[in-house]
């Protein structure tokens, strides 16, 4: 079992690195795109509608590349806080569903956020098409380990956690 120092570690590390990377797309990437995609035809967001496909939204693939890259970041974010909350609930209440949420959420980040990183860098869409979407289930799996980890007793109940909080506060002074 990971100890809390590790999670809140790399939630920390996580977080960040997003604030490196949303500032790297907000003020380094956006001239690369525009160069990189100039001439590629734009991006076409399709749906099915009444048994065809059918053209809803399109816009410079410049455009959407950086769109993408944004939400790596957003989302690399969201989850490096998230192993933050794991590694602070760990400190009181060590529990093997929230080792199941930590490691989802790290492999979640590293395939979803650094899958879009990838993506959007090199083109290369079958990383958009398979890893970036099983890092989303990954996210998926960590948030309903989470959601077990502090649903379930076997780590101690909150009768536990105000004794523990009664000792410290006698032991200080």
């Amino acid at each position: 079992m990971f100890c809390y120092r590790c999670w809140l570690s790399i939630g920390g590390l996580f977080a960040g690195l997003s604030v490196a990377a949303g500032a790297f797309g907000a003020h380094g990437l956006d001239g690369y795109f525009h160069q990189k995609y100039a001439a590629a035809p734009p991006f076409e967001k399709k749906v099915v509608i009444g048994g065809t496909q059918t053209v809803v939204a399109t816009m410079p693939l410049a455009q959407k590349y950086l769109a993408d890259f944004k939400t790596g970041a957003e989302y690399q974010m969201y989850h490096g806080l998230a192993l933050l909350a794991v590694g602070l609930l760990a400190l009181r209440r060590p529990s093997k569903w929230l080792t199941v949420a930590g490691c989802c959420f790290v492999a979640g980040t590293l395939g979803f956020s650094g899958g879009l990183y990838a993506y959007t860098l090199t083109g290369m869409k079958w990383l958009g098409m398979t890893v970036v979407p099983l890092g989303g289930l990954l996210f998926l799996a960590g948030w309903f380990a989470l959601v077990a980890a502090v649903s379930s007793r076997a780590g101690g109940d909150e009768r536990q956690l105000v004794s523990l909080d009664e000792n410290s506060a006698a032991a200080r002074g």
